[in-house]
Protein backbone atom coordinates (compact mmCIF):
# COMPACT_ATOMS: atom_id res chain seq x y z
CA UNK A 1 0.00 0.00 0.00
CA UNK A 2 1.34 3.42 -0.92
CA UNK A 3 0.83 5.72 2.42
CA UNK A 4 0.20 9.70 2.43
CA UNK A 5 -0.43 12.15 5.62
CA UNK A 6 -3.35 14.65 5.36
CA UNK A 7 -2.66 17.36 7.49
CA UNK A 8 -5.83 19.49 8.71
CA UNK A 9 -6.47 22.85 10.01
CA UNK A 10 -9.64 24.96 10.53
CA UNK A 11 -9.96 27.25 7.79
CA UNK A 12 -9.75 30.81 6.69
CA UNK A 13 -12.42 33.20 4.74
CA UNK A 14 -10.82 32.89 0.90
CA UNK A 15 -10.81 36.95 1.71
CA UNK A 16 -11.08 39.72 4.35
CA UNK A 17 -14.27 40.86 2.24
CA UNK A 18 -17.63 40.79 3.90
CA UNK A 19 -19.16 38.06 1.36
CA UNK A 20 -16.40 35.49 1.91
CA UNK A 21 -16.17 36.12 5.86
CA UNK A 22 -19.89 35.43 5.71
CA UNK A 23 -19.62 32.92 3.66
CA UNK A 24 -16.76 31.07 5.83
CA UNK A 25 -18.89 32.26 8.90
CA UNK A 26 -22.28 30.33 7.47
CA UNK A 27 -20.12 26.82 6.85
CA UNK A 28 -18.80 26.87 9.99
CA UNK A 29 -21.63 28.44 12.47
CA UNK A 30 -23.65 25.55 10.85
CA UNK A 31 -21.15 22.78 11.74
CA UNK A 32 -23.41 20.99 14.23
CA UNK A 33 -20.49 20.10 16.46
CA UNK A 34 -19.83 23.73 16.87
CA UNK A 35 -23.40 24.97 17.89
CA UNK A 36 -24.64 21.88 18.74
CA UNK A 37 -28.48 22.77 19.18
CA UNK A 38 -31.03 21.42 16.86
CA UNK A 39 -31.06 22.13 13.13
CA UNK A 40 -34.02 24.54 13.01
CA UNK A 41 -32.77 26.62 15.99
CA UNK A 42 -29.15 26.62 14.78
CA UNK A 43 -30.65 28.26 10.94
CA UNK A 44 -32.58 30.68 12.60
CA UNK A 45 -29.15 31.67 15.33
CA UNK A 46 -27.13 31.07 12.38
CA UNK A 47 -28.65 32.49 9.51
CA UNK A 48 -31.03 34.69 11.23
CA UNK A 49 -29.45 36.80 13.27
CA UNK A 50 -25.83 36.10 13.04
CA UNK A 51 -24.70 35.98 9.62
CA UNK A 52 -26.90 39.46 9.50
CA UNK A 53 -24.75 41.52 11.91
CA UNK A 54 -20.97 39.03 12.42
CA UNK A 55 -19.51 39.27 8.94
CA UNK A 56 -19.00 42.60 9.09
CA UNK A 57 -17.08 43.36 12.20
CA UNK A 58 -15.41 40.12 11.39
CA UNK A 59 -14.20 41.21 8.21
CA UNK A 60 -12.92 44.35 9.83
CA UNK A 61 -10.62 42.03 12.03
CA UNK A 62 -9.43 40.17 9.67
CA UNK A 63 -8.31 43.36 7.50
CA UNK A 64 -6.55 43.98 10.50
CA UNK A 65 -4.13 40.56 10.73
CA UNK A 66 -4.38 39.77 6.77
CA UNK A 67 -0.86 39.36 5.33
CA UNK A 68 0.06 40.24 1.56
CA UNK A 69 0.57 36.39 0.58
CA UNK A 70 -3.18 35.74 2.18
CA UNK A 71 -4.64 34.51 5.33
CA UNK A 72 -2.27 33.94 8.06
CA UNK A 73 -3.43 30.57 8.98
CA UNK A 74 -2.97 29.35 5.44
CA UNK A 75 -0.15 30.66 4.70
CA UNK A 76 1.11 29.41 8.09
CA UNK A 77 0.17 26.21 7.34
CA UNK A 78 1.43 25.43 4.03
CA UNK A 79 5.15 26.77 5.11
CA UNK A 80 4.74 23.96 7.87
CA UNK A 81 3.15 21.50 5.28
CA UNK A 82 6.12 22.14 2.42
CA UNK A 83 9.01 22.02 5.07
CA UNK A 84 7.67 18.49 6.32
CA UNK A 85 7.09 17.54 2.40
CA UNK A 86 10.74 17.76 2.71
CA UNK A 87 11.86 15.41 5.76
CA UNK A 88 9.14 12.77 4.69
CA UNK A 89 9.16 10.09 1.81
CA UNK A 90 5.58 10.16 1.53
CA UNK A 91 2.90 12.94 -0.22
CA UNK A 92 1.51 15.65 2.38
CA UNK A 93 -1.57 16.75 1.43
CA UNK A 94 -3.05 20.71 3.33
CA UNK A 95 -6.65 21.14 3.78
CA UNK A 96 -9.01 22.86 5.62
CA UNK A 97 -12.29 21.77 7.92
CA UNK A 98 -14.32 24.95 6.90
CA UNK A 99 -13.54 27.11 3.44
CA UNK A 100 -12.62 26.48 -0.08
CA UNK A 101 -9.62 23.89 0.64
CA UNK A 102 -11.46 21.31 1.68
CA UNK A 103 -11.02 17.62 2.70
CA UNK A 104 -12.48 16.21 0.19
CA UNK A 105 -9.81 17.95 -1.79
CA UNK A 106 -6.80 17.03 -0.12
CA UNK A 107 -7.76 13.04 0.35
CA UNK A 108 -8.46 13.53 -3.77
CA UNK A 109 -5.17 14.87 -4.22
CA UNK A 110 -3.04 12.47 -2.34
CA UNK A 111 -5.96 9.60 -4.17
CA UNK A 112 -4.56 10.95 -7.69
CA UNK A 113 -1.00 9.94 -6.16
CA UNK A 114 -1.44 6.83 -5.83
CA UNK A 115 -2.39 6.93 -1.98
CA UNK A 116 -4.31 3.92 -0.60
CA UNK A 117 -3.43 4.67 3.04
CA UNK A 118 -3.87 7.71 4.93
CA UNK A 119 -2.91 9.31 7.89
CA UNK A 120 -5.30 11.68 9.15
CA UNK A 121 -3.84 14.56 11.05
CA UNK A 122 -5.94 17.47 12.90
CA UNK A 123 -3.63 20.25 13.93
CA UNK A 124 -4.87 20.37 17.05
CA UNK A 125 -2.84 19.25 20.29
CA UNK A 126 -6.25 18.82 22.18
CA UNK A 127 -9.30 16.66 21.85
CA UNK A 128 -12.50 18.42 21.00
CA UNK A 129 -16.05 18.30 19.79
CA UNK A 130 -15.62 21.50 17.48
CA UNK A 131 -11.68 20.27 16.30
CA UNK A 132 -10.70 17.05 16.21
CA UNK A 133 -14.12 15.05 16.39
CA UNK A 134 -15.73 17.34 13.58
CA UNK A 135 -12.73 16.87 11.04
CA UNK A 136 -12.89 12.90 11.64
CA UNK A 137 -16.68 12.68 11.68
CA UNK A 138 -16.18 14.15 7.92
CA UNK A 139 -13.23 12.70 6.57
CA UNK A 140 -15.39 9.11 7.35
CA UNK A 141 -18.49 10.21 5.80
CA UNK A 142 -16.15 10.98 2.87
CA UNK A 143 -14.10 8.26 2.59
CA UNK A 144 -17.60 5.57 3.00
CA UNK A 145 -19.05 8.15 -0.27
CA UNK A 146 -16.42 9.00 -2.33
CA UNK A 147 -13.17 7.37 -1.56
CA UNK A 148 -14.30 3.48 0.17
CA UNK A 149 -10.89 2.06 -0.87
CA UNK A 150 -9.16 4.09 1.46
CA UNK A 151 -7.42 3.20 4.51
CA UNK A 152 -7.17 5.89 7.29
CA UNK A 153 -5.66 6.18 10.46
CA UNK A 154 -6.24 9.24 12.71
CA UNK A 155 -3.69 11.05 14.58
CA UNK A 156 -5.18 11.16 18.46
CA UNK A 157 -4.72 14.35 20.79
CA UNK A 158 -0.62 14.82 21.07
CA UNK A 159 -1.35 17.37 24.18
CA UNK A 160 0.86 15.17 26.82
CA UNK A 161 3.45 13.87 24.84
CA UNK A 162 6.40 14.89 26.07
CA UNK A 163 8.26 15.41 22.62
CA UNK A 164 5.46 17.97 21.83
CA UNK A 165 5.47 19.27 25.42
CA UNK A 166 9.43 19.95 25.25
CA UNK A 167 8.81 21.66 21.64
CA UNK A 168 6.34 23.82 23.35
CA UNK A 169 8.32 24.59 26.22
CA UNK A 170 11.67 25.43 24.39
CA UNK A 171 9.27 27.66 21.87
CA UNK A 172 8.26 29.61 25.06
CA UNK A 173 11.66 29.76 26.78
CA UNK A 174 12.95 30.96 23.80
CA UNK A 175 10.74 33.63 22.46
CA UNK A 176 10.08 34.81 26.10
CA UNK A 177 14.07 35.12 26.97
CA UNK A 178 14.98 38.55 28.31
CA UNK A 179 11.64 39.56 28.75
CA UNK A 180 10.25 41.62 31.89
CA UNK A 181 7.85 39.20 32.67
CA UNK A 182 5.68 38.94 35.69
CA UNK A 183 2.93 36.64 34.23
CA UNK A 184 2.39 33.95 32.34
CA UNK A 185 -1.20 33.32 30.82
CA UNK A 186 -1.97 30.28 29.02
CA UNK A 187 -4.78 31.34 26.94
CA UNK A 188 -7.22 28.33 25.01
CA UNK A 189 -9.75 28.72 22.77
CA UNK A 190 -13.36 28.26 24.68
CA UNK A 191 -15.84 25.72 24.12
CA UNK A 192 -19.04 25.62 25.84
CA UNK A 193 -19.66 23.82 29.35
CA UNK A 194 -22.16 21.16 27.55
CA UNK A 195 -19.46 20.29 24.91
CA UNK A 196 -17.09 18.60 27.81
CA UNK A 197 -20.06 16.82 29.69
CA UNK A 198 -21.29 15.82 25.88
CA UNK A 199 -17.38 14.04 25.40
CA UNK A 200 -17.86 12.35 28.70
CA UNK A 201 -17.15 8.74 28.49
CA UNK A 202 -18.20 7.62 31.35
CA UNK A 203 -21.05 10.12 31.81
CA UNK A 204 -20.78 10.69 35.21
CA UNK A 205 -17.01 12.34 35.69
CA UNK A 206 -16.75 15.92 33.98
CA UNK A 207 -19.00 18.02 36.70
CA UNK A 208 -16.24 20.48 35.91
CA UNK A 209 -16.28 21.56 39.57
CA UNK A 210 -12.62 22.27 39.96
CA UNK A 211 -11.31 19.06 40.83
CA UNK A 212 -12.62 16.58 37.72
CA UNK A 213 -9.45 17.52 35.63
CA UNK A 214 -7.56 16.78 38.33
CA UNK A 215 -8.73 13.06 38.97
CA UNK A 216 -7.70 10.04 36.60
CA UNK A 217 -10.71 9.20 34.79
CA UNK A 218 -11.01 7.63 31.35
CA UNK A 219 -12.93 10.86 30.32
CA UNK A 220 -9.71 12.31 29.98
CA UNK A 221 -9.16 11.21 26.39
CA UNK A 222 -11.70 13.17 25.19
CA UNK A 223 -12.17 16.10 27.52
CA UNK A 224 -10.66 19.37 26.51
CA UNK A 225 -10.39 21.00 29.21
CA UNK A 226 -8.78 18.31 31.35
CA UNK A 227 -6.21 18.59 28.20
CA UNK A 228 -5.75 22.39 28.39
CA UNK A 229 -5.27 22.67 32.00
CA UNK A 230 -2.67 19.55 31.56
CA UNK A 231 -0.66 21.44 28.81
CA UNK A 232 -0.11 24.38 31.51
CA UNK A 233 0.71 21.86 34.06
CA UNK A 234 3.33 20.34 32.03
CA UNK A 235 4.81 22.97 30.47
CA UNK A 236 4.91 25.10 33.92
CA UNK A 237 6.92 22.05 35.61
CA UNK A 238 9.24 21.65 32.55
CA UNK A 239 10.02 25.53 33.12
CA UNK A 240 9.74 25.46 36.74
CA UNK A 241 7.39 28.08 37.00
CA UNK A 242 6.33 28.80 40.62
CA UNK A 243 2.62 28.55 41.16
CA UNK A 244 1.89 32.48 41.15
CA UNK A 245 3.96 32.70 37.69
CA UNK A 246 1.28 31.47 35.58
CA UNK A 247 -2.37 30.69 35.01
CA UNK A 248 -5.23 29.24 32.20
CA UNK A 249 -7.82 30.61 31.15
CA UNK A 250 -10.25 30.46 27.90
CA UNK A 251 -11.31 32.75 25.09
CA UNK A 252 -13.90 33.39 22.51
CA UNK A 253 -17.04 32.49 23.82
CA UNK A 254 -20.62 33.28 21.72
CA UNK A 255 -23.74 33.25 22.82
CA UNK A 256 -25.49 33.35 26.62
CA UNK A 257 -24.88 29.34 27.50
CA UNK A 258 -21.97 28.75 30.31
CA UNK A 259 -18.74 29.07 28.57
CA UNK A 260 -15.36 27.33 29.83
CA UNK A 261 -13.93 29.75 32.89
CA UNK A 262 -12.12 31.89 33.31
CA UNK A 263 -12.12 34.38 30.42
CA UNK A 264 -9.40 35.42 28.78
CA UNK A 265 -10.58 39.15 28.48
CA UNK A 266 -11.53 39.23 32.02
CA UNK A 267 -8.23 37.55 33.27
CA UNK A 268 -6.12 40.42 31.85
CA UNK A 269 -8.36 42.77 33.03
CA UNK A 270 -8.28 41.47 36.19
CA UNK A 271 -3.79 41.03 36.40
CA UNK A 272 -4.03 44.46 35.21
CA UNK A 273 -5.77 45.71 38.05
CA UNK A 274 -4.69 43.63 40.60
CA UNK A 275 -0.71 45.53 39.75
CA UNK A 276 0.94 43.11 37.18
CA UNK A 277 2.82 45.55 35.04
CA UNK A 278 4.42 43.02 32.29
CA UNK A 279 3.02 40.30 31.40
CA UNK A 280 3.22 37.38 29.05
CA UNK A 281 0.85 35.36 26.58
CA UNK A 282 0.61 32.11 24.93
CA UNK A 283 -2.25 29.72 23.18
CA UNK A 284 -1.81 26.34 23.06
CA UNK A 285 -4.68 25.54 21.34
CA UNK A 286 -3.23 26.94 18.24
CA UNK A 287 -0.67 25.67 16.21
CA UNK A 288 -0.85 28.41 13.80
CA UNK A 289 -1.29 32.04 14.51
CA UNK A 290 -4.52 33.12 13.13
CA UNK A 291 -7.46 35.59 14.00
CA UNK A 292 -7.68 34.38 17.50
CA UNK A 293 -4.23 34.99 18.23
CA UNK A 294 -3.49 37.74 16.32
CA UNK A 295 -6.53 40.05 16.40
CA UNK A 296 -8.18 38.83 19.48
CA UNK A 297 -5.24 38.45 21.75
CA UNK A 298 -1.98 40.50 20.08
CA UNK A 299 -4.24 43.48 19.67
CA UNK A 300 -7.61 43.31 22.18
CA UNK A 301 -6.27 41.81 24.97
CA UNK A 302 -2.83 44.21 24.63
CA UNK A 303 -5.57 47.43 24.59
CA UNK A 304 -7.33 45.92 27.38
CA UNK A 305 -4.13 45.25 29.46
CA UNK A 306 -2.99 48.42 28.75
CA UNK A 307 -6.19 50.42 29.89
CA UNK A 308 -5.80 48.85 32.88
CA UNK A 309 -2.76 49.94 34.00
CA UNK A 310 -0.82 47.08 32.04
CA UNK A 311 2.49 48.13 30.57
CA UNK A 312 4.00 45.46 29.05
CA UNK A 313 2.29 42.88 26.82
CA UNK A 314 3.95 40.23 25.27
CA UNK A 315 2.33 37.54 23.17
CA UNK A 316 4.37 33.99 22.13
CA UNK A 317 4.01 32.97 18.44
CA UNK A 318 2.16 29.19 18.14
CA UNK A 319 4.61 27.04 16.84
CA UNK A 320 3.81 27.64 13.43
CA UNK A 321 6.24 26.10 10.88
CA UNK A 322 9.25 26.17 14.03
CA UNK A 323 11.69 24.02 13.08
CA UNK A 324 11.90 22.10 16.20
CA UNK A 325 7.99 21.39 15.30
CA UNK A 326 8.59 20.50 12.21
CA UNK A 327 10.97 17.86 12.82
CA UNK A 328 8.86 16.74 15.55
CA UNK A 329 6.01 15.73 13.30
CA UNK A 330 8.03 14.32 10.54
CA UNK A 331 9.27 11.98 12.89
CA UNK A 332 5.89 11.04 14.55
CA UNK A 333 4.75 10.66 10.65
CA UNK A 334 7.97 8.74 9.65
CA UNK A 335 7.41 6.42 12.64
CA UNK A 336 3.55 5.80 11.40
CA UNK A 337 5.44 5.14 7.91
CA UNK A 338 7.81 2.59 8.74
CA UNK A 339 5.43 1.19 11.90
CA UNK A 340 2.03 1.65 12.05
CA UNK A 341 1.65 2.12 16.04
CA UNK A 342 0.07 5.09 18.16
CA UNK A 343 2.46 8.10 18.11
CA UNK A 344 4.38 8.31 21.40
Amino acid sequence: MKKGVLLVNLGSPDSPEPKDVKKYLGEFLMDERVIDIPLAARTLLVKGIILKTRPKASAAAYKKIWWDEGSPLIVLSERLQNKIQKQVDVPVALAMRYGSMTIKKGLQELVDKGVDEVLLFPLYPQFAMATTETITVLVEELRQQYFPNLKIESVPAFYNKPDYIEVLSNSIKNHLQGKNYEHLLFSYHGVPERHIRKSDVTKSHCKIDGSCCATPSKAHEYCYRHQCYEVTRLVAKKLEFEADMYSTSFQSRLGFDPWLLPYTDRTIERLAKQGVKNMAIVTPAFVSDCLETLEEIAMEGQEIFHEMGGKDFTTVPCLNDDDAFVNLLSKWITKWIKTPVEIS
